[in-house]
């Protein structure tokens, strides 16, 4: 039996250079600082990585330089059976810094509006702060 699955898709700009953003995404550091929740990244494809005190787990599957990151993605909250889920990072420069975009695919029925909701308060709002302070 297949398990339902539902694709969400969130974007918001940064005051922020791509190359900074993407190196910040993929390190344990940056990652910690910006989210103010420990983050323990393998920065590399094949990599593995956790955020927010292990609540997220998954496998960095593509990198590629200041543009994308694929990653499999699951929470705690994920159902047992369920598989992992396909989160690709997009990085585009614009006039006023870069545009990150979380294309989120394969997510249980019924959690997409919760990690959409999420993506933005745990991730965007903070990220705006970080990187707007930081010159």
């Amino acid at each position: 039996m297949k398990t339902k699955t539902e694709s969400i898709s969130v974007s918001t700009i940064l005051p922020v250079t791509a190359e900074k953003l993407y190196k910040a995404w993929l390190s344990s550091k940056e990652h910690s600082a910006f989210t103010k929740n420990k983050a323990d990244i393998e920065p590399h494809a094949g990599g593995k990585f956790s955020a927010w005190d292990d609540y997220i787990t998954g496998k960095t599957l593509e990198t590629e330089p200041f543009t994308r990151i694929v990653q499999s993605w699951r929470t705690t909250e994920f159902p047992e059976n369920s598989k992992d889920s396909l989160l690709e990072i997009l990085f585009e420069e614009t006039k006023k810094g870069t545009k990150i975009t979380l294309n989120h695919s394969g997510l249980p029925e019924g959690q997409g509006k919760q990690y959409n909701e999420g993506w933005v308060e745990f991730y965007f709002e903070p990220m705006q702060v970080y990187f707007g302070k930081k010159k």
